[in-house]
């Protein structure tokens, strides 16, 4: 028999050419690392929707399985690729043997990928036969579905998210419109309109793209300024809890506080990697001595054995007293989900099972209201839009961002990480400060440009002087109304096109049939 064309091999029909299991798998894994080639430290942001684009074209008339299959492979290449950074946390620091560490990172990237393979194989199954138009709208309201779903179910994990591709480049004007997740909905209509060759479709796209760079952008105002000082102590994480080596690190980022110039000091999460109720009392009074010269943000825990640890912000030095605790944990690494506790323990991961903070509300200090976030809670903007709303006390005029990523090496993941920042900051217009252990220690302006950022594994204290913002964008007005629920309905108003006629059919076919 004779071999079919390329097409013929990956179109799911009876025909099926000796390379279809092998080329068709080969190619989805390959996009989905192309789509991760599409974040930070690249500025290729049109890579995502290219990528995006091939998988639309490999999963469109074919069997609703053969598309699963697509989808599933292509979200291991993306997120394996995208995430083989926390295969250093599982084996460098948590000694897990190479092959095991490996299949953890796998087996997390094919469990995220069942998202995007029921989004593919739906999409596929409902729009056959359908006309393009509703083709394109069907593929782009369950690859919106499938993110809402990563970025909410099972505490959330959305990591390098398809939007966040688009925190430079034309998508960029729309964040304090649609947010992170519209401009997921608009790059997947553009990929699902190239993918099916839907050119009108394409082509108005592009123009209302174009034109959405003429749309205001300018939602707050400026409420003064405020010189930080942003500490980097570079401490290597296998040394952050080696008791012999306690006094020396301490010693050195009290020097590093003592050298700053700010008129607030903030320093990364966990710098101080026991409870401060723990620290000896020398140790306490060097750091309040160094807060009397200028107000201290530090990085600890707080709490105490019956109620927890806290992953916290200690205020020391200012008027009254402040501390801030994370609340929305990461899984595995702050909390332990049912069933993992043997493997986690494996790991013996300090610090592994911790409590969750009581309140987020903003430190004033000096004209300003500092919102801290720490590490990933900059990932979920439907937990900070409180903050970025005009009401009284709670209203931040400044994010900071407080992490130490030296779990996981300096590549791609400090990247990644600043430039959810910059989405952060485009949504809300908030300026955004970053204290880190090894990096990305940065400043970024409301515009989310980086004005500032010392390299990576560099000790040191970056000085900038950090305009406030104060005003709401309309992604804020109705995300702090609605949730994300408005893009969930959106979703589902893609998919009624190819539903309602196949419901229609069904019925006619049971009508005729009785």
């Amino acid at each position: 028999m004779r071999r079919g064309s390329l097409s013929d091999r990956i179109d799911g029909g009876a025909r099926q050419g000796r390379w279809s299991w092998s080329l068709h798998p080969a190619l989805a894994l390959v996009a989905g690392a192309l789509h991760t080639a599409s974040f930070s430290p690249s500025p290729a942001w049109w890579l995502q929707p290219l990528a995006l684009a091939w998988l639309v074209a490999a999963c469109d008339g074919v069997r609703p399985r053969r598309a699963a299959l697509a989808g599933a492979l292509f979200g291991i290449g993306w997120l394996a690729s995208g995430l083989w950074w926390l295969y250093i946390s599982m084996h460098d620091f948590g000694h897990l043997p190479a092959a095991v560490s490996a299949l953890a990172v796998l087996a997390l990237a094919l469990f995220l990928s069942l998202y995007y393979a029921a989004g593919m194989g739906l999409a596929a199954r409902w729009s056959a036969g359908a006309a393009p138009m509703r083709r394109v709208l069907a593929f782009a309201a369950l690859w919106l579905g499938a993110e809402l779903a990563r970025a909410s179910w099972f505490t959330g994990f959305p990591w390098i998210a398809s939007g966040y591709a688009h925190a430079q480049g034309p998508l960029a004007a729309l964040a304090p419109y649609v947010g992170v997740y519209g401009i997921t909905a608009v790059a997947a209509l553009l990929a699902a309109a190239l993918a099916l060759r839907h050119w009108a479709l394409l082509g108005a796209l592009v123009v209302a793209i174009g034109l959405a760079q003429l749309l205001p952008r300018e939602f707050t105002h400026p409420t003064g300024t405020l010189a930080v000082s942003l500490v980097q102590p570079n401490i290597p994480q296998d040394q952050k809890f080696d008791r012999d080596r306690f006094d020396q690190n301490l010693d050195q980022l009290t020097a590093l506080i003592e050298s700053a110039r700010g008129q607030v000091v903030i320093t990364p999460e966990s710098v101080l990697p026991v409870p401060l109720a723990f620290l000896d009392e020398a140790h306490v009074e060097r750091l309040r001595r160094d807060a009397r010269q200028r107000p201290l943000l530090l990085g600890t825990f707080l709490g105490n054995t019956t109620d927890g640890f806290v992953n916290s912000l200690a205020g020391i030095g200012f008027a009254g007293e402040y501390d801030y605790g994370k609340r929305h944990l990461l899984p595995f690494g702050e909390f332990i989900p049912p069933g993992f506790h043997w493997f986690v323990r494996a790991m013996n991961i300090p610090m592994d099972d911790q409590a969750s903070g009581t309140h987020q509300r903003a430190l004033a200090f000096a004209g300003q209201r500092l919102r801290p976030l720490i590490c990933y809670e900059d990932l979920f903007g439907e937990d900070v839009v409180a903050s970025a709303l005009d009401r009284g006390d709670a209203a931040a005029t400044v994010f900071v961002n407080v992490s130490n990523l030296a779990w996981f090496g300096p590549r791609m993941v400090q990247d990644q990480h600043l430039q959810f920042s910059q989405m952060r900051a485009l949504e809300f217009q908030r300026p955004i400060v970053r204290a880190t252990n090894t990096g990305a220690t940065a400043q970024v302006d409301h515009r989310g440009q980086v004005l500032a950022r010392l390299p990576a594994e560099q000790a040191g204290v970056l000085e900038v002087t950090v305009e406030g913002r104060s005003g709401v964008t309309p992604y804020a007005r109705w995300l702090s109304a609605a949730g994300l629920w408005p893009l969930w309905a959106l979703a589902v108003l893609g998919l009624l096109p190819v539903l309602v006629p196949a419901w229609r059919r069904r019925r006619d076919g049971a009508g005729r049939v009785a």
